[in-house]
């Protein structure tokens, strides 16, 4: 993506993830507040689809995630319960602040890598013990956010290895439009077709945006094939339950390093490498002070830490105009808000509702940012640095009980420092 050199939210020429113009410790809005009358000026039929289709895609696939890893930990239903409130409440909440004050679409969910990574430990601590170690985390966060030490580190770290590591955690949602066409062929065939067709077709694509357009198809679809099969009846609204927390060292030396690197450098890495490739400038130390705040609050409802990710906020930015597409972020964040009151009929629905045509919308949706990503980590320089990247990072390798997303940063930097020499000159 073009950027012009007088254009502030400019990367460098070596591709570093912030400009080298010297910033505030927190990163000033740079504009006003958006209000009301702003929002709903900007706010138009693309940018609530895509507002819709981020919630859509959060309280599915990661709800049902949180559900498993809780469930095999033998958290019971009032934990559970308060657990899906707490990250769609934070991230909601983070939301609407973030993006109404920058004017930017600041997306904030929470850190499923860092839902699975508690699925070993919860067969071996206590649930008190994991909630030690989510406050402490979040302290930890807030610490580093505030020290600005993590946009420091991010400076070092040129765009095109970090956007390897997001194509490679984009790559499935890719893969996945095609395995569930395979697999239910009812359900994805239509959405792929009317994609298709509105993309193929502009006028078409003017009158129904394409992801709104499948979106559409998907709910025909699931109506008409008799796929969508709601659960027992249950309770309507959430009732938020504080686990007193029990600060072990067992658990804080197995679980706070790994949610903390985790937050900033996985997820947080991924939504600032979305953004940016999207022409937005992410505030990085407001992000991760922010985080830490929402992963505290977390932590007082049972619930994992908070985090910017990259797939809502490539969601949020999938259509529409750059200065707009925080309008989408705020439908968002009031639907999480509001699901957050309503959590536990809103996990019945997702849960009723086919796999595929969530998996189908949310990959058609992050196409472009899939095809951004892998544009950006290999067109131009740092080439070998991307590619070792994206191969550690697709591996899955686990170390230390650290997500692979991280150590393909670490090992793909350290391999393009040692070969690459002439491309971190400018850095």
């Amino acid at each position: 993506m073009s950027q012009s050199r007088h254009d502030p939210s400019s990367v460098s020429r070596s591709g570093g993830m912030l400009d080298a113009k010297p910033e505030p410790l927190l990163e000033r809005p740079g504009v006003r507040p958006a209000g009301v009358h702003s929002f709903f000026h900007d706010v138009g039929p693309t940018y609530v689809a895509n507002g819709v289709i981020g919630l859509i895609f959060a309280a599915s696939g990661p709800i049902a995630v949180t559900l498993a890893v809780g469930t095999a930990g033998g958290l019971g239903e009032a934990q559970l319960a308060s657990w899906v409130f707490g990250i769609l409440f934070s991230g909601g909440a983070a939301t609407l602040v973030m993006s109404l004050l920058y004017r930017q679409p600041l997306g904030f969910a929470w850190s499923i890598p860092g839902t699975v990574l508690l699925g070993p430990s919860l067969q071996h601590l206590s649930f008190p013990e994991v909630v030690g170690a989510f406050f402490t985390s979040g302290l930890l966060i807030l610490a580093l956010g505030i020290s600005g030490v993590v946009r420091r580190i991010m400076a070092r770290v040129p765009m095109q290895i970090v956007m390897a590591m997001v194509a490679a955690v984009f790559l499935k949602f890719g893969t996945d439009i095609v395995a569930s066409t395979q697999s239910n062929l009812a359900i994805a065939g239509p959405m792929v077709a009317v994609f298709l067709l509105l993309t193929a077709v502009p006028a078409l694509g003017r009158f129904l945006p394409p992801v709104l357009g499948t979106l559409v198809a998907g709910c025909v679809a699931v109506a008409v094939s008799g796929q969508f099969v709601l659960g027992k009846a249950g309770p309507l609204l959430a009732a938020p339950v504080f686990t007193v927390p029990d600060f072990t060292w067992a658990a804080q030396l197995e679980l706070v390093l790994p949610l903390a690197l985790t937050v900033l450098f996985v997820q947080n890495g991924q939504g600032i490498a979305v953004l940016r490739a999207a022409g937005h400038r992410p505030p990085v130390n407001v992000f991760a002070v922010a985080s830490g705040a929402f992963s505290v609050l977390n932590a007082a409802f049972g619930a994992v830490s908070a985090c910017v990710t990259g797939p809502t906020n490539a969601l949020l930015t999938s259509s529409g105009t750059k200065k707009r597409q925080y309008s989408a972020a705020v439908v968002y964040g009031m639907l999480a808000l509001a699901f957050a009151v309503l959590a536990p009929l809103l996990t019945r629905l997702m849960l009723a509702t086919p796999k595929e045509f969530v998996l189908v919308l949310g990959g058609i949706a992050m196409l472009r940012a899939l095809q951004q990503a892998f544009v950006t980590a290999f067109s131009t320089t740092f080439t070998l640095g991307a590619l070792v990247t994206f191969v550690v990072t697709i591996s899955g390798l686990n170390l230390f009980n650290i997500h692979a997303a991280f150590w393909g940063l670490v090992i793909g930097y350290a391999v393009s420092r040692l070969l690459e020499h002439r491309d971190h000159l400018d850095l």
